[in-house]
């Protein structure tokens, strides 16, 4: 299926300002579809001189009329000309008579898209930048309950706003939050003065969740919620701005226990503001298990830092053991072990830092490096490190086996192929979909061909790169002189593990 983006591109000739206000209208497509219990249907000019759907929205409120998708496909011949008629004279059109669409009698109205610049004046010479056709369903016709009355006239007056350029708002939240409010969820409407004019059952069963006893109806909105919070220690500061209607923004209200989002959307008539659509949803199931799940992200954060100081005080107590020790066997071993345990300890401290359990092992191999300086000093040796290409994010399980296979890798470099002299090592990282490659290279005294080391260095990075990762090492002497080790790591296996 292709993007609102691509089909403007294929089929139309917006501006890229164009199609950012066309995301902002989609945005919202499904609340203009519950209010109007009507499908919704996004029209741009082609550039055929017709018209090409490239959204529709059908109503949770009621019955739809589009059981088939259509969009991408030109407008059908009998709306084509009350569609072009709004885009032409940019005025929202109604069909003077009821139609039929697929045996079912429907009315159409056709809204245009006006476009307001960043400035607030209205896009140049006032051409729409697409049309909205509204599809009601006639076969379902009944005596309208005040709730359907209220939501019509809310649909209407945002239909109003849509063809004078004034809705979406250019200053309201990008992008809908996690258990944004619904109109179904809970919907108020308030006057010029924050007073309740109407309020849906949801949306009064919310507030008398929190404590709020009586009708809202004929209540100042404000004046309700400052009562429910009074005792709360934290508030959110755009509250008073969403609650009298005078900000197209979104908040929590919280008050013993339950926590209900709101978003406001002011309404306004040529320009001048008179009143506002609160929407309202109780989301308190919602927040505690966010909040379960921040807890838990700080837990796990906690224990990587817990574990990295641990294995640093291991690290700390190997050092201290090697430099009391007076064989020279035992304190190679030792400062063996104690940078393996550092590496390890590399990769908790990257995971402590951040939420996601995927290392930046770019960011661990910059300080698996650093170990090269160490290691040369202790060896009488100069070596320059060099490193291209990039690891990306591995996951954590993968991050470990790999940080310590490479710290192998760089130790042996550093301590045989340059022992006593001075060379280059050099790190390559190449990531595709499916492998990681990674190659070690020194210019140093190198190894016979088909003579790999059989120390418990060599046996530790089988083990890791064969073993945990199911990749492949090999290990040959470059012509000339020095030595080359190439690792792959199936990127296709570690997905499935």
């Amino acid at each position: 299926m292709s993007t609102l983006s691509d089909l403007v591109h294929e089929h139309g000739q917006a501006s890229e300002a164009d199609i950012d206000w066309l995301h902002l209208v989609v945005g919202d497509l499904q609340l203009l579809a519950d209010l109007a219990f009507a499908d919704i249907v996004l029209w741009i000019p082609a550039k055929t001189s017709s018209f090409v759907a490239v959204t529709l929205a059908r109503p949770s409120s009621s019955a739809t009329l589009f059981y088939r998708d259509f969009v991408g496909q030109g407008i059908k011949p009998e709306w084509r000309t009350l569609v072009t008629e709004a885009y032409e004279t940019v005025t929202i059109r109604d069909s003077s008579s009821a139609d039929l669409f697929e045996q079912t009698p429907t009315r159409l109205r056709a809204i245009p898209v006006v476009r307001k610049s960043e400035s607030g004046s209205k896009s140049e010479n006032e051409v729409p930048v697409a049309v909205l056709t509204r599809h009601s369903n006639l076969s379902e016709a009944r005596t309208p309950s005040r709730q359907e009355l209220t939501f019509n006239e809310c649909a209407n007056e945002l239909f109003a706003m849509i063809a004078e350029g004034e809705f979406p708002n250019l200053g309201a939240p990008t992008g809908p939050r996690r258990g944004a409010p619904r109109a179904s969820d809970g919907l108020i409407k308030l006057d010029v003065d924050g007073v309740v004019t109407f309020a849906s059952p949801n949306g009064l069963s919310a507030f008398n969740r929190m404590g709020f006893v009586g009708e809202l109806e004929g209540e100042s909105l404000a004046e309700v919620t400052s009562k429910l919070v009074e005792n709360s220690a934290v508030v959110d500061e755009s509250l008073p701005l969403v609650v009298t209607g005078r900000a197209p923004w979104r908040t929590d209200l919280e008050a013993r226990g339950v926590s209900i989002s709101l978003r406001a959307i002011p309404i306004s008539k040529h320009g001048v503001r008179a009143g506002a659509i609160v929407l309202s949803r109780d989301v308190t199931e919602l927040r505690h298990q966010e909040q379960e799940l921040l807890t838990k992200d700080a837990t796990i954060r906690e224990i990587h830092h817990r574990v990295k100081n641990n294995l640093q005080t291991v690290a700390s107590l190997l050092r201290i053991q090697a430099r009391r020790s007076h064989s020279e066997d035992a304190r190679d071993s030792l400062n063996h072990a104690m940078r393996r345990v550092g590496a390890i300890a590399v990769v908790h401290d990257t995971l402590s830092e951040g939420l996601s359990q995927n290392v930046d092992f770019d960011a661990v191999f910059d300080r698996v490096l650093l170990l090269i300086a160490e290691i040369a000093s202790t060896h009488q040796t100069k070596a320059h490190p060099k490193f291209s290409g990039s690891f990306g994010e591995l996951p954590s399980a993968y991050a470990t086996p790999l940080a310590l296979a490479l710290t192998e890798l760089v130790t042996n470099a550093v301590e045989h192929g340059l022992a006593g002299r001075e060379g280059e090592v050099e790190i390559t990282a190449e990531r595709s979909d499916t492998v990681l490659s990674v190659t070690v290279r020194d210019d140093g005294v190198g190894l016979g061909e088909g003579k790999v080391g059989a120390g418990l260095g060599t046996q530790i990075v089988r083990t890791l790169i064969q073993g945990e990762l199911g990749g492949t090492i090999d290990w040959h002497t470059i012509v000339g002189a020095g030595t080359e080790v190439t690792i792959e790591v199936p990127l296709s296996w570690l997905k499935k593990k």
